[in-house]
């Protein structure tokens, strides 16, 4: 039985040299590979006491959202800047090279609702900083950070200290 490392690609060199990059479309092309992370994911996370899950553009959206449909959950979406309709909050937040800004709706979320944060991966934990950000602006409660990926030689533990965090699949490096 393959595990779900064995469906995850690792493309050594990309984007530049001595990056090892995890390609997560290989467990998204591969049915049992879909169904290995999603299960697996749910199942760190089967003791969290949770009210609504939310997922990051793009790939929170691909995990959170079949966890929405499983546990019959609210799903809640943060995107860029720019891209939700209705009247927003948004957060600013340090990429490598440069900033980023996250929005979501300001009613996507009432106050006291406890909240899952989904993503393929942690790295060094900056752009779930921000979303945890924008759940507890609105008054929510984050019971949990859950990850397909986490690569732990970029310490995004160490940005989410004092929150619960789960990842299913753990590499050492970078």
């Amino acid at each position: 039985m393959k595990e779900l490392k064995d469906y995850v690609r690792t493309i050594p060199d990309f984007p530049e040299e001595g990056v090892m990059f995890r390609d997560i479309t290989t467990v998204l092309s591969d049915a049992d590979g879909l169904r290995l992370a999603i299960d697996q994911m749910e199942w760190l996370v089967k003791d969290v006491a949770y009210d609504v899950i939310v997922g990051a553009e793009s790939r929170g959206f691909v995990f959170g959202a079949p966890m929405a449909y499983n546990e019959h959950k609210p799903l809640v979406l943060i995107r860029k800047k720019g891209k939700l309709p209705s009247k927003t909050i948004a957060v600013d937040y340090d990429l490598e090279y440069g900033k980023a800004t996250l929005e979501m709706h300001k009613d996507a979320i009432q106050s006291g609702q406890k909240v899952l944060i989904v993503d393929d991966l942690i790295a060094t934990g900056g752009t779930t900083k921000a979303m945890i950000q924008l759940v507890e602006q609105l008054g929510g409660e984050v019971a949990g950070c859950l990850f397909m990926m986490e690569l732990a030689g970029l310490n995004g533990r160490k940005q989410l200290e004092g929150y619960r965090v789960f990842s299913a699949v753990t590499y050492e490096g970078k």
